[in-house]
């Protein structure tokens, strides 16, 4: 009997090495080296309040506004008119209150197939071009994609992503703000704030079925265990970056969908940037594109192959790169 236990622990364990190597042979073979930071033709330009195209400005060059803040957007033009009207009644208010404070708000449509970015337009018509700009892309890139294009096409010193559900409060930027003021040291001036959930869970587990709550659980112990330790809530869509934090990690940034933010966190604690995680008020918006099961199971398998393909070598963190 003994010895039938053993040849069983055996081929199980045999098994189990066989099935890790398929997996990283799958993950190196299947990965894009080559990280894609070029834009087609139509989305080197967005369109004046006047309807002249002009061209977007680089992240390479030296800033010249305080803040962007990059939106994206997928299929919003439901969601998105309350949250722009929180987002600019704020940010005009704030200007007005210190006429030194610049900003820009920069929608990225990621490929919609309604009209989103009408709707955006709508709001460059209304606050001029200088603050409200319209990146839409040629293709759906995924949200992970459509920050970074925003991102790259930004002038501010601190740039923030924001979710066009305006599911938490724009006025929580001034907590993550002094979050990331409060950082130091900052080196090469590179810091990170995230906006976190995590106080809200106790409350979500009660509202949850035992189903989800179990794939939220799930998910979090694979983002512990194979990328990101320290951070609470990877997946908040509410983070700040100064303008070089900004450039390091998203010239590196491979998953463009879900699991992208996972893998930012991953390359900045790579590069020791310093990052603050802090509590804002956040609520559930109808009208997620999140699939519960198909997108949890898609970003845990992301999250698998995110640490084997660099591991493996089969992805590099990259020195930021120009391109056209």
């Amino acid at each position: 009997m003994d010895f039938c236990l053993c040849e069983i622990i055996q081929c199980l364990v045999s098994l189990a090495a066989l099935v890790l190597i398929v997996v990283v042979i799958v993950a190196h073979v299947s990965a894009s080296g080559m990280i894609d930071l070029g834009r087609h033709e139509k989305e080197k330009y967005f369109l004046t309040a006047q309807g002249k195209k002009e061209t977007f400005p680089s992240l390479f060059d030296p800033h010249t506004l305080e803040l962007s803040v990059v939106v994206p957007s997928y299929n919003e033009e439901q969601r998105l008119p309350v949250m722009m009207e929180e987002t600019m009644e704020y940010l005009e208010k704030r200007q007005k209150q210190n006429p030194s404070f610049s900003y820009e708000v920069i929608v990225v449509d990621d490929g919609s197939k309604d009209k989103t970015s009408e709707v955006a337009m709508g709001y460059t018509e209304k606050y001029g071009d200088d603050k409200v700009r319209v990146l839409t892309l040629v293709r759906n890139r995924g949200k992970g994609g459509a920050v970074r294009m925003g991102t790259l096409s930004s002038r501010g010193r601190l740039i923030l992503m924001a979710d066009a559900d305006g599911a938490t409060k724009f006025e929580d930027i001034e907590k993550v703000e002094a979050a990331l003021k409060d950082l130091s040291p900052k080196p090469d001036n590179m810091a990170i704030a995230c906006g976190s959930r995590a106080h809200l869970e106790e409350e979500s587990v009660a509202k949850r079925s035992m189903f989800r709550t179990f794939l939220m659980y799930g998910f979090h112990f694979l983002v512990w265990f194979f990328c990101v330790r320290g951070i609470r809530d990877t997946q908040c869509g509410f983070k700040l970056f100064t303008r070089e934090a900004a450039l390091k990690t998203f010239c590196s940034l491979h998953v463009e969908r879900w699991a992208f933010d996972v893998e930012l966190l991953y390359i900045a604690q790579c590069f020791k940037i310093p990052i603050a995680e802090v509590a804002v008020n956040w609520t559930e918006i109808e009208g997620s594109k999140l699939v519960p099961f198909w997108s949890w199971l898609q970003m845990g398998r992301d999250l698998v192959f995110i640490r084997l393909r660099y591991v493996t070598g089969a992805w590099r963190l990259e020195s930021p790169r120009k391109t056209q």
